[in-house]
């Protein structure tokens, strides 16, 4: 019955399921409507779509992956253009029934325009500030991203200006997140500054185990005890000296932000079937179902709980409950946190019948 009502189910139902995304990067998050606008403005770059966007159907490796950046911070390379991605990317997750949304970025600077990390992440609030102001049904934080390829002292120099952040923009910025190349660098490097972080009151959410063997760092980085884990996608291994990591994220409910196309379409998972979602679920351990980099992966939130449903045979309520129980897991305030509940409660009965 669960498999009947999971296949049968129209898209309609999954776009207006209220939904929470914790793990959106920004630039990996912008559409290919708003990359045409982009290309548009930067001819000279002769950058095309099939650069920066990775079709259905069609697969990358992680360092393919990484190299598409490259290209789209060549097309964001202005705050007038970071402004102009954000108030996009941020309506399309409200077109998309999202209602809660924790962007993160890496503030980046660059000489030829002269724009600066502060202007930078100055470009990304003004833009959320102005989707408020349209009315837009979404509430928008961010999270200020430390790109681990750019080292220890970069990473510091990150934790302050998120620190500056967190005390001037009234619950906007909330927290830390830890990203980038995952063979880059290693865990121990960060260990001070991301200290620094939680110091601060900055929350953080440690991208961990995203290619095999690295059972040594995330163990280091677990016992900073992340308020939440990004992918995770080899804590479950099942060789002898990674299922203490297990236990470990089990014993603290550290939520995991997973993400199947992403993970999918770069490789580190073999099939739907086996995505790890399926082993923490079943587990009845907090997740997260998120989009990574929407426009990269060309995907959208609805997408994957559409995903999750007919792979791992969902039925509605239990949909439903995987959407709500995600806001546990935001890094905003109980009093965000009981609005939300609140908002649930009362969209949930006509959604419902609307499937009856």
């Amino acid at each position: 019955m669960a498999e009947a009502a999971a296949t049968g189910r129209a898209p309609r139902f999954f776009q207006r399921l209220p939904k929470v995304e914790l793990h959106a990067h920004l630039n990996g998050s912008i559409s290919a409507a708003t990359m045409k606008k982009l290309m548009a403005q930067k001819p000279h770059l002769q950058i095309a779509e099939g650069m920066v966007v990775i079709d259905k159907g069609t697969k990358r490796t992680l360092e393919e992956c990484f190299q598409m950046f490259h290209f789209i911070h060549q097309m964001t390379s202005r705050p007038e253009d970071i402004l102009m991605v954000t108030k996009d990317v941020v309506r399309e997750f409200a077109a998309d029934g999202v209602k809660y949304l924790e962007l993160r970025s890496t503030p980046r600077e660059e000489k030829s325009s002269g724009m600066t990390k502060r202007t930078y992440v100055e470009a990304v609030l003004e833009g959320i500030k102005q989707c408020q102001e349209e009315g837009l049904d979404i509430d928008v934080r961010f999270l200020v991203s430390v790109d681990r390829s750019k080292g220890a002292v970069v990473a510091k120099e990150t934790v302050k200006l998120a620190g500056d952040f967190l005390l001037s923009t009234d619950g906007v910025v909330l927290g830390l997140d830890l990203s980038g190349n995952p063979k880059a660098g290693h865990g121990q490097d960060f260990l001070e500054p991301l200290l620094e972080a939680k110091k601060a009151g900055l929350k953080l959410t440690l991208h961990l185990s995203e290619i095999p063997k690295q059972e040594e760092e995330t163990r280091l980085l677990l016992g900073l005890c992340p308020d939440r884990i990004g992918h995770g996608t080899f804590l479950q291994t099942s060789e002898l000296a990674a299922r203490d990591l297990v236990e470990l994220v089990r014993r603290n409910r550290t939520p995991l932000e997973l993400c199947l196309t992403s993970n999918l379409k770069a490789e580190t998972v073999p099939s739907k079937a086996q995505h790890h979602f399926g082993f923490w679920y079943h587990l009845g351990h907090p997740v997260a179902l998120c989009t990574d980099d929407k426009g990269v992966f060309a995907t959208e939130l609805s997408t994957e709980y559409q995903l999750v449903a007919e792979t791992f045979q969902l039925s509605n309520e239990e949909i439903w409950a995987l959407s709500s129980e995600a806001i546990d897991h935001v890094f905003a305030g109980g009093h965000t946190k009981t609005k939300l509940k609140e908002r649930w409660r009362t969209l949930k009965p006509g959604l419902l019948k609307e499937l009856c």
